[in-house]
C-alpha cells in the first residue's frame, strides 16, 4: 500500500466520521449510506489525481514489497 493509498483511505474515513457526527444517523442502513459517501469522496480524489498523473495510483503491492523496491544497493 502506498502512502497515496492510506491517505485516500484516511480521507474516506475522516469523511464518514465527520458526516456521522454531523447527522447522528438513528439505524445501521443510515450508517452504511453515510459510509458510502465517504468511500464517493474518496473514490473523486483518487480518480482526479489518477487523470492528473495519468497512471494508477492503487496497487496490488504490499508495503514490504514496496519498501523493498525502494532499497538503494
Amino acid at each position: 500500500m502506498t502512502n497515496i493509498e492510506l491517505i485516500l483511505n484516511m480521507l474516506a474515513e475522516a469523511t464518514t466520521k465527520e458526516i456521522s457526527e454531523k447527522e447522528s444517523p438513528g439505524s445501521f442502513e443510515q450508517s452504511k449510506e453515510i459510509a458510502k459517501e465517504g468511500g464517493k469522496t474518496a473514490k473523486v480524489a483518487k480518480d482526479r489525481l489518477e487523470k492528473r498523473l495519468g497512471q494508477k495510483v492503487v496497487t496490488s503491492k504490499k508495503a514490504k514489497e514496496i519498501k523493498e523496491s525502494l532499497k538503494i544497493d
